[in-house]
Formats: structure tokens, C-alpha cells, sequence
């Protein structure tokens, strides 16, 4: 299955004839205008991700977001801040969180990589809904086919302060609920909303999981939204914080081969 997976990844390589876009700073209003919704997640002072906005209440992020690096233990919730369209010091809206929904299958704790990458979602709820017009949360979407150009607006540890657009960037492979495509992350980028651009106004389809090297190449890796989402919003209209207990060994590790990481996901 593993040799059947390298050829498929170099089949998707060689088979990617359209160029991804370059990355984009927003460093006006105007470059930053209708990517309000997307936000710096920050954690105690100490970290961040990336996260947006669903609904006026409701912040999209990765699930090992909400765990602490260095303690493996969550983060409470008074030590979180969402800052919606944060550029440059200042943020269109701040926020504070009242609770917070992982995923219940989301494991990191116990080598099984396709729990993580497949379950890798949270959503976040704010103490009080963004009702600023100027943000407005996105709509969310099905999985995009392989082949498809999508784009990633995320911050990254070089770009804390300013986010940044890929407006093309492609998916080149597809697994279960994994998306692996070519956009370029870093960390700080978990939690970044991967949008299909096909018609209209973008919609999110994946959530930033990880990201990673296939010879040479950087990949990121997605989680799905198909299904998993789906339980977190029926978590939190049941008030549901968490479902089990979950302790975690890293976050946004640096996976350096795509091959295991997929490998892992098709046994």
C-alpha cells in the first residue's frame, strides 16, 4: 500500500501543471477586504493559530489548537482571545471565549495519525457574537476534488502580525477525510481555513492539520470538514463541552514524510 501511495504522490506532482499563486500580505484595508472573518487565535500570550469565523459566535480552528504544548493540557478558556482580521496591532473585533468543542475522536496521544489528521477540528465559541458588517463569516463547504485549486489565508510564525492570501494553490491527493495540497503554511497556520474559490464567495472546505515534505516538496495536510463538523455543531447546540478526555504529545509537528503520514491513513 505504501509503494502504491508514493506513486500515487508522483503521479500528483508530475500531474500538477497549473501554477500555485505566490503568497499575499495584507498589508491594507483594502488587500484584507472580505478576509475579515479569518483571525489570530492567540493563547495566553505564549502561541497562536489561525482561526475563522462560521457564524457570528462560532471560530473554526484545528483541534490540537486548544491543547498546550508544553503541559499536554487544555487551555481554559480565559486564556484564549480570537482577534477577527488582525493586521498590523490592530483587529476589526476582539473577543473572549465562553467554551470550546474538540472533536470526540480526535486522539494524538496513541501513534495513530489518521485519528489525528482525520479528527483535527474544534469549533469556538465567543463570549459574544461578532455583529461588526464589515465581518462576515464564511460559509462552509464539501471536500474539493483532487485537482482542484483552493486558497489559504493563515498567519505563520514569520507573519504573526499580518495574514497572509494563496489565492491557487491545489489539492493533490485526497484520503479518507485528509486533504494533502500544495499551499504553503508554516507554524501558526494550524487552524487556517482552506477555501474552495470555484464560484462566489470563497467557502471553507478544510482546516489546516499539519504540514510536511514529500522529496523536497512542501505539502500541507488538511482535515476534511465533511462529517466531523457536522458532530461538532451538534455538540454545541447540545452544550456538550467535551465528550472524553484527550492528551496530546505536540502541535502542528513538522511531519517529514508525507508518505507515512498517508500510509498511515490507508491501512
Amino acid at each position: 500500500m505504501k509503494h502504491l501511495l508514493t506513486i500515487l504522490f508522483l503521479t500528483c506532482f508530475a500531474g500538477q501543471v497549473h501554477a500555485d499563486s505566490q503568497l499575499k500580505t495584507f498589508r491594507t484595508g483594502d488587500d484584507s477586504r472580505g478576509w475579515e472573518a479569518v483571525g489570530r487565535l492567540d493563547f495566553g500570550g505564549r502561541s497562536f493559530c489561525t482561526g475563522s469565523l462560521i457564524s457570528p459566535s462560532l471560530v473554526l480552528t484545528a483541534a490540537h489548537c486548544l491543547y498546550d504544548i508544553d503541559t499536554k493540557k487544555r487551555h481554559k478558556t480565559d486564556a484564549i482571545q480570537f482577534r477577527a482580521g488582525w493586521r498590523d496591532g490592530h483587529a476589526q473585533a476582539y473577543r473572549n471565549v465562553s467554551r470550546y468543542f474538540v472533536h470526540p475522536d480526535f486522539v494524538l496521544d496513541n501513534g495513530n495519525r489518521h485519528d489525528r489528521l482525520t479528527n483535527d477540528i474544534a469549533l469556538i465559541e465567543l463570549d459574544r457574537p461578532v455583529k461588526d458588517g464589515t465581518v462576515l463569516p464564511f460559509p462552509t463547504s464539501h471536500r474539493p476534488e483532487k485537482g482542484q485549486a483552493v486558497g489559504v489565508v493563515s498567519y505563520a510564525h514569520d507573519r504573526a502580525n499580518s495574514p497572509s492570501l494563496q489565492e491557487i494553490c491545489h489539492v493533490l491527493a485526497r484520503q479518507g477525510g485528509v486533504l494533502v495540497t500544495s499551499c504553503d503554511v508554516d507554524y501558526g497556520s494550524s487552524g487556517a481555513p482552506i477555501f474552495s474559490m470555484t464560484s462566489g464567495r470563497p467557502k471553507i472546505v478544510s482546516v489546516i492539520s499539519a504540514k510536511a515534505n514529500f522529496r523536497g516538496q512542501k505539502v500541507s495536510v488538511g482535515t476534511s470538514l465533511d462529517g466531523p463538523l457536522d458532530q461538532l455543531l451538534a455538540m454545541a447546540k447540545n452544550g456538550r463541552k467535551f465528550f472524553k478526555k484527550v492528551e496530546v504529545d505536540s502541535v502542528f509537528e513538522d511531519l517529514n514524510d508525507v508518505q507515512s503520514v498517508v500510509g498511515t491513513i490507508a491501512d
